[in-house]
């Protein structure tokens, strides 16, 4: 009698997270061009604000009372401050992007997003001296070229959003390269929602009295908005940003 071959499991889990990571980028992109643009709400240090506090909430409900996954302790004063140089650099990227957003479209500001490889490879040789396969190099080569190309013939084009945007992409990368080197050793290797969980409420410490200084009057400005216009509410209170750095991370 012969055996029938078994057919391995359908990874549902892993298709989920891809889902859900398409799905909130999609959805965090297009609110945060609406909010910062065609709405009008030129805050955008105050609006990552909001987008790191929920992630503190909602990944603090996720671990702490759901237990997604389990709760993991920072070990050292060491470890903490490696963790909090890591979300520093986070959260300077994602101010940069959603500054981007300002001044650019967002099919352009993707296509800019899409060289994180590029300066990720860079950063790795120069700072941790890793060298990839070359087919890895030349395939980063098209991408490149691309938005050189594309940054010549885009009608909305703006210098400082592109400067913006290169920034936040670059920024993105080095926290990649920085995270390997911090956090490499296995007793201060946390997995991705606890360190989110971590990063979260540093970012939230950073960005207050940013806020507070380059924004003034910003709570104020939103709480009038969102007492004449009501859609402004639902686009904070969609749980958009917390699914889109649970799922990133």
């Amino acid at each position: 009698m012969t055996q029938q071959p078994t057919t391995a499991p359908i990874p549902w889990t892993t298709i989920g997270m891809v889902v859900a990571w398409y799905g909130s980028n999609i959805g965090v992109l297009l609110l945060n061009k609406y909010l910062l643009t065609n709405y009008g709400f030129k805050y955008p240090i105050f609006l990552t604000l909001c987008h790191m506090t929920a992630c503190t909430l909602f990944s603090y409900i996720a671990i702490a009372l759901m237990k997604v996954v389990p709760l993991q302790t920072v070990k050292s004063k060491v470890q903490f401050a490696k963790i909090s140089g890591l979300s520093v650099v986070f959260c300077f990227s994602v101010v940069c992007g959603n500054v981007s957003l300002r001044y650019l479209p967002v099919s352009f500001n993707q296509a800019i997003g899409a060289t994180t490889p590029f300066f990720t490879a860079v950063f790795a040789f120069f700072i941790i001296k890793k060298r990839e396969a070359w087919l890895t190099y030349t395939t980063l080569i098209p991408v490149v070229t691309g938005v050189i190309i594309a940054s010549g013939g885009e009608p909305s084009f703006h210098l400082f959003g592109f400067i913006m945007c290169i920034t936040a992409t670059a920024a993105r990368a080095f926290k990649s390269v920085l995270q390997e080197i911090l956090l490499s050793s296995e007793g201060e290797r946390l997995n991705s929602m606890n360190l989110l969980l971590y990063m979260a409420p540093i970012a939230v410490t950073c960005l207050l009295p940013a806020t507070l200084i380059m924004e003034e009057n910003v709570v104020g400005i939103t709480i009038d908005l969102a007492r004449k216009d009501v859609k402004l509410i639902w686009c904070w209170g969609m749980p958009k940003g917390q699914l889109l750095w649970l799922s990133r991370f």
